[in-house]
């Protein structure tokens, strides 16, 4: 009875130390958390699902949560900055994989390393990109295009929203895996590319699910394929490049929320709690498919390894493409 008493105690007085060093760590936050975003606002995809997550994040935690969109420089500067902030658990960096897992093979210098400058949080969601294609195109099916693409060797255009950008990219792994050779042409912004691919004027475009969803849906282009593993449940009548024979044919970007290096780690984990309670939300859950994004959540443990995984995948697309932006 005594050691059993005893027991109990000793599991009460580390259960005690433990919540003080939580509270030491990181107390009922006191002031605003900044949750930077390395894009402009005004409704970008990572930018709505940054504000849709803080809405829930402040819930979750009892304190505001600020999106702070830090634009410029393709992601660069915003993640920078975070890299730079306080370890104390006030700043976070909501950022993708073009910002993370891309952009170290695109630019010489950078103001931040992806693995050694943050700590992993958790992912948040995935957006694939889609195949589509014009309508005066005569192809129903991913394998009747790259036929197609094949007989017109290079005469085939498809657009992007910039050298370096998922839609680039995703052409560039497209042409790498299946044979294809098209001609690449970028524009300053997606919505400049849509509206040329709707006249013709370029055939193709890798687009991220929402900023196409409403063509493909109104039947103004043809979508041929999710360059996922899992179909979209915003297009779940569009095939994946997996299941149609191309496993590696996978392009998507996931959104993901990290902490500059040293935040303690009883904040991540809150943190990371706080963040898949949100996600669990079936209202936060039907605002993400309606956008064509796919809840993640997870440990800090699989974004780490997700992020390693494709700076070794895109480093070498961006390699054999031989893309180089600074």
């Amino acid at each position: 009875m005594f050691k059993q008493a005893f027991k109990v105690q000793i599991a009460a007085a580390l259960l005690a130390a433990a919540q003080a060093s939580y509270a030491d760590a990181w107390p009922e936050p006191s002031k605003p958390i900044n949750l930077i975003v390395p894009a402009p606002g005004g409704g970008g995809t990572g930018d709505t699902i940054a504000r849709l997550l803080a809405q829930n994040l402040k819930r979750e935690l009892n304190a505001t949560v600020v999106v702070d969109n830090r634009g410029g420089a393709n992601g660069n500067i915003g993640a920078g900055l975070a890299a730079a902030a306080k370890p104390n658990g006030y700043t976070f960096l909501l950022s993708w994989a073009g910002t993370l897992a891309v952009n170290p093979s695109l630019y010489r210098k950078l103001p931040f390393d992806p693995q050694s400058s943050f700590a992993p949080v958790s992912m948040v969601a995935e957006v694939p990109n889609v195949l589509v294609v014009n309508n005066t195109l005569p192809v129903n099916s991913l394998a009747e295009f790259i036929a197609f693409a094949k007989s017109r060797n290079g005469e085939l255009n498809y657009g992007s929203s910039g050298n370096g950008s998922s839609m680039h990219l995703a052409g560039e792994l497209f042409d790498r895996e299946t044979g294809v050779n098209m001609t690449h042409v970028p524009y300053s912004a997606p919505g400049t590319a849509t509206t040329n691919l709707l006249a013709n004027d370029i055939q193709v475009m890798f687009q991220l699910v929402p900023g196409i969803i409403g063509q493909v849906k109104a039947h103004k282009v043809k979508a041929l394929a999710i360059m996922a593993t899992k179909r979209s449940p915003a297009l779940p009548d569009v095939p994946t490049t997996a299941e149609l024979g191309h496993p590696s044919l996978v392009s998507s970007t996931w959104f993901a929320v990290l902490a500059p290096k040293e935040t303690p780690d009883p904040i991540i984990q809150r943190m990371n709690v706080a963040i898949n309670r949100a996600l669990s939300n079936p209202e936060v859950v039907k605002a993400l498919t309606e956008i064509g994004a796919a809840p993640l959540g997870g440990e800090p443990a699989k974004l780490a390894s997700t992020l390693a995984a494709d700076l070794t995948k895109w480093r070498a697309v961006v390699k054999q493409a031989n893309i180089r932006l600074q």
